[in-house]
Formats: structure tokens, C-alpha cells, sequence
């Protein structure tokens, strides 16, 4: 069996925390069993290594993500990337492709297909074994884990079953309701009806097929090239509801999608992150503060305070998953993200007329991780070494470097810089447009970049 796990979108409910580098899942607001801060990712992964599913996993995502992945995972192995954002269902046809022919996994071998921000206890991962053999024994196309409703939603989409086969084990799917009112949940969740969780299982061969049917390649690099035509819809509107011979497996334990503020505290370990002070008299009140600067709460209750460089966010938990219409016309860059480096956050950005822009970031750089060897076409930069040791890259020659040290970086100079301890630096970018794409990357790999320089310049 193969899984492929997808992780995408923005998580703008979960606005200032997330934005379109760092979403939902990749922020570290859950505990882990040793009582240490942990994402959504991390969790998920965990449970996948406890149940010995890891191997077997393949990741799809966007370019956007894909450090962060690995910053968070530590994770190398197989990472099937976007070339641009287009739904479920071209990311589960580009995931299966790179299955097919790159990893020339067999057509009947199954495939699950699973969303990385569920909040499930283990168990939830020994019934995903269980659709393998459900798929097989049932004949069926496709085979999806319904979750038994806990309380009438109308935040998920309804599986309706029948119990025409001989199983106890699963049932054939008779219909889907998407989002119902929550008079209509009620009705449902007394007929039986399981909460669609969005996990899905086939046979290889059946996704490959699909993408014969409508004209494209079940070849990686080919359906690679041919990523902008596949239509921008998720799998379950262009499959699953054009799919007949489809099973259910229920499932009753703990399910949650923790994709608004409201339902994310609730799984918290603790009520406060960061720096600040919640009055004994603010009941049911979590604060998360990611500034270096104090908040204070007196006499508030039920409600969310959230504290990034992107924003901020005070809101009643209730209304909290209305946050969405009123930062979606928010345009700004991310002020903090994580790379497979470390991470930087901005402190400090001031536009003075259109041709002078000044940026100024911290960056960490965890011990033996490096910057890209790279130059840049329209800035210059100044970095101030105020923590750790490295070895600095510029221009063909290497130079030690340590907390105090300070380096210039002018346009069209070739640098890199490596940790040997933790580095934390500040780095003031000027320019006439300071943005990400500003880079041309030479090398990534250290011994490379040390090849190509020929000198080492002692303090």
C-alpha cells in the first residue's frame, strides 16, 4: 500500500499565524507526548512512523512549502511538487503519475490518499490499513473512511450508505450532501450518516486510467509539462461523485479538522505561547504571542489572541472562522518563514520614493545547514553576525566568521554562508526591489560551494 499526503492551501482562518508560506499545518501550537510544541505535520508523520506507514508515503505540495516540509520533517525522501496550485485533483493525478513511473509501482497496488491536518488518535491509522483489504474484497473503485458524527455539522460533507452487501465491515456509498444546514446534520446524523474526512483509497491503475480518458500522460515529466491544462478541481468533485461502485469504511473514534481558531484551542495543551499574562478572571481565553514583546489580558474570555509579524488578532472564539473575508484582501509578503535552513522573520521594512526600498530580517541558520551559494540582480545586502560561528562564501574565497563580524554583500556578488554553531544574523537588504524571486542560485550543496571557491581568507 501507498499513501500520498497532501499538503496544501494557505489556512487563512488561522490568520496572523498562517499565510501563504506557512499554513495551517506547519504551525507549532499542539503538544507532543513529552510535552514540547509540535505542528500538525509533525504529528501526522509521527503517527504514520508509529503505525509503519512512513516508508511508504509520499508527500505532494506546493513549491512554497517544500522547505518547510523539510524543516519540520528533517524529511529528504520523496516530495512530488506543483508546479502551480490547482486543487486536490491534479495533485493526486500528478502524485499517482510520479507512483506509476518514477517509483514503477504496480497498477493494483493501493493507494490512500490522506489530507496532513487531521486531528486523529492512532487508531485512525490501523483502520487506514484496513482499506486495503476492504478495496479488495469489495471490488469496488473506491473505498473512503466515513467518520461516525459526534454532533450535527454543517461544517462537513455527509456519506450516505447502504447496507445491501453482505459485510458488516463496509457499506456501498448510496449518496454525498455537502455541507448541510445543521437542522438537516441533525436528520442525517440520526439516519446513520457518516462525516466524509477526506480520505480516499483506489488502485493505481483506476486514477491512470481516468487521466487516459481525458487526454493526458501517465508520465511524470510529460504530465508535468501538461499541469496548467488539468482542470483546477478538487478529487472529490471531478471523481469521487462520478465514481458508482464506491464503499465506506466507518470509522468511530476521535476526528477533528482543526482548521479555525476556535477548534484549534480546544486542542491545545496549554492556554498561553509567548511572551504575556492572561488574568485568572479571562476563562477559556489562549494567547499566542510570537513577538519578543509582552501582551497582557485582563477580563477577557472565550476569546483568541493571536500575535505574529504578519498581524494581529483579537476575536471571540465563536466568531472566529469568520476571520477569512476579512484578511483575503490582505496582499502583504510573509513576515516570517521557515526554510530548510531555518528560519527568518522581518523586522523591519520602509519604502522611500520608488527606486530606494530597505528590508531588515533575522535569520537563523541551524548548526551545519548553509544559504545557497547565490547572487542577487537588484540588491545589496549587509549582514551582522550576532550569534554563532560559520564560514562565509564570497566571490571564490571562504572567510571564518563570528558573532560581531560584519559583511558586505553588494549586487551581483557570489555568497553563501554555512553554521558550524547556530548563526543568528541580521541582514538589511537595499535596493530598488527587495523581493524572494531576487535570487539566481549557483549550488546548494556545501562541498560544491567549497570546490568552487579557491582560498580560505583567515581572520
Amino acid at each position: 500500500m501507498k499513501i500520498i499526503l497532501l499538503s496544501g492551501g494557505s489556512g487563512k482562518r488561522l490568520w496572523p499565524l498562517s499565510n501563504d508560506s506557512r499554513s495551517k499545518q506547519f504551525l507549532k501550537v499542539l503538544e507532543d507526548k513529552n510535552s514540547q510544541l509540535q505542528s500538525m505535520v509533525q504529528r501526522v508523520w509521527n503517527q504514520l512512523e508509529t503505525v509503519g506507514l512512513a516508508e511508504s508515503t509520499i508527500i505532494a505540495t506546493s513549491k512554497s512549502q517544500v522547505d518547510m516540509i523539510r524543516n519540520q520533517l528533517d524529511y529528504q525522501n520523496c516530495i512530488v511538487i506543483e508546479p502551480s496550485r490547482r486543487d486536490t485533483f491534479p495533485a493526486i493525478a500528478l502524485a499517482s503519475s510520479f507512483l506509476n513511473n518514477i517509483q514503477s509501482t504496480n497498477p493494483n497496488e493501493v493507494v490512500v490518499v490522506l489530507p496532513v491536518d487531521s486531528y486523529v488518535d492512532d487508531r485512525f491509522f490501523i483502520r487506514i490499513k484496513d482499506l486495503e483489504t476492504v478495496l479488495k474484497q469489495s471490488h469496488a473503485d473506491l473505498a473512503l473512511i466515513g467518520v461516525e458524527p459526534t454532533y450535527p455539522s454543517s461544517k462537513y460533507g455527509h456519506i450516505i450508505y447502504t447496507k445491501d452487501n453482505n459485510s458488516e465491515e463496509y457499506f456501498k456509498v448510496q449518496q454525498f450532501i455537502e455541507k448541510p444546514s445543521e437542522k438537516i446534520a441533525k436528520e442525517l446524523m440520526e439516519q446513520g450518516a457518516l462525516w466524509n474526512c477526506g480520505v480516499f483509497a483506489f488502485k493505481l491503475g483506476y486514477i491512470l486510467s481516468i487521466l487516459k480518458e481525458k487526454g493526458f500522460s501517465t508520465d511524470y515529466y510529460t504530465l508535468l509539462d501538461q499541469y496548467g491544462d488539468l482542470p483546477k478541481i478538487s478529487f472529490d468533485y471531478e471523481v469521487v461523485e462520478k465514481t458508482n461502485n464506491i464503499v465506506v469504511l466507518p470509522y468511530k473514534g476521535c476526528w477533528k479538522d482543526l482548521g479555525t481558531w476556535n477548534t484549534l484551542t480546544e486542542e491545545m495543551g496549554t492556554n498561553q505561547i509567548g511572551k504575556g499574562v492572561i488574568s485568572k478572571d479571562s476563562s477559556n481565553t489562549h494567547l499566542i504571542n510570537e513577538l519578543d514583546i509582552p501582551v497582557t489580558i485582563l477580563g477577557v474570555s472565550n476569546a483568541i489572541i493571536a500575535v505574529s509579524p504578519d498581524g494581529i488578532l483579537v476575536s471571540d472564539k465563536e466568531k472566529s472562522p469568520g476571520i477569512k473575508e476579512f484578511v483575503s484582501g490582505f496582499i502583504d509578503r510573509p513576515m516570517y518563514e521557515e526554510r530548510r535552513w531555518g528560519s527568518y522573520r522581518v523586522l523591519d521594512f520602509v519604502r522611500y520614493d520608488e527606486n530606494q526600498e530597505v528590508l531588515t530580517k533575522k535569520i537563523r541558520i541551524k548548526a551545519g545547514s548553509n544559504l545557497s551559494y547565490q547572487y542577487h540582480l537588484a540588491r545589496k545586502e549587509t549582514w551582522t553576525i550576532v550569534k554563532g560561528k560559520g564560514i562565509c562564501a564570497l566571490n571564490g574565497s571562504l572567510k571564518l566568521v563570528n558573532a560581531g563580524d560584519v559583511l558586505q554583500v553588494d549586487v551581483g556578488d557570489k555568497h553563501a554562508l554555512k553554521a558550524i554553531t547556530q548563526l543568528e544574523i541580521i541582514e538589511v537588504q537595499s535596493g530598488s526591489e527587495l523581493i524572494e524571486e531576487d535570487i539566481v542560485r549557483l549550488y546548494t550543496d556545501w562541498n560544491k560551494i567549497e570546490s568552487v571557491c579557491n582560498k580560505m581568507v583567515l581572520n
